[in-house]
Formats: C-alpha cells, structure tokens, sequence
C-alpha cells in the first residue's frame, strides 16, 4: 500500500509540475485570477453560504426538507458559478461558425427553473408520502 501512495504522490507531483510549466508563459494573465478567485470566495462567498446555511437552519427544521433546499442551493451555486465567464465578459473570440450562437441568460434561467421544479417536486411527493404514512400509523 506504501508503494502505491508513493507511486500516487509522484504521479501527482509529475502532473503538477507540469501543470506550472505550462503555466509560467501566461503567468502575468493568470496570476489577477489565482488571487482574486479565493480572495472573492474568502470575502463573498463563504460569508455569504454561511449566512444563507444559518437562515435556512432557522428557517426549516425537518431535515429531509432542509436536506432537498440544500441540494438545490449547492445545484444553484454550481450553475451560477459556470455561468459567471459566460455572462461577466464577452467572448475574447470570435465567434466559431461550427457553433450555433447561445443565450446565456435564458439557459442560465433554464438551468435554474430545472432545479428548484425538481426540488419543489420532491417536497411535494415527501410532504405527500409523509401524509400517507401519517394516516396508515393512526388508524386503527
């Protein structure tokens, strides 16, 4: 097992410095990005989850609903996170004839839709199933 995880760490180490060989043409493009995106996760959007994961912790006490907003929370945050270069800036190229033209926004907004639809979903069906469940004990 030793010999593995070595073998493991020297593969990762190989990839690694490969990765910043590549890397050191574009260095000075780069580096505003290497530091700006934990700085802004550190500033913004850390703070912000937690605020969010606090009101949502105040706000919805069963955990299996908690447990499907969270889902859709991580899922939104995810979406939104992909949509970020692709809304901030417009395109450093032109546009490629092969590929239809997109619009963002109304994906991004479809994207979004998708997910809290099955969210709501699943609340429903699990509000349901509870109620079901509920009756079938009580009767007697």
């Amino acid at each position: 097992m030793r010999t593995v995880r070595l073998l493991l760490l020297a593969l990762g180490a190989t990839a690694a410095t490969y990765g910043g060989w590549l890397l050191l043409p574009q260095l000075g493009a780069t580096l505003p990005w290497l530091i700006a995106g934990p700085l802004l996760h550190d500033v913004l959007v850390a703070p912000l989850v937690g605020l969010v994961g606090l009101v949502l912790g105040r706000l919805v006490t069963d955990r299996p609903r908690r447990a499907w907003i969270t889902a859709g929370l991580l899922a939104s945050a995810t979406l939104l996170l992909i949509a970020v270069p692709l809304l901030w800036r417009p395109p450093s190229a032109p546009p490629n004839p092969g590929l239809p033209d997109r619009n963002y926004p109304l994906g991004l907004a479809a994207g979004l839709t998708v997910v809290w639809a099955v969210v709501a979903v699943a609340l429903v069906v699990g509000t349901v199933g509870r109620r079901v469940r509920d009756r079938r004990v009580s009767r007697p």
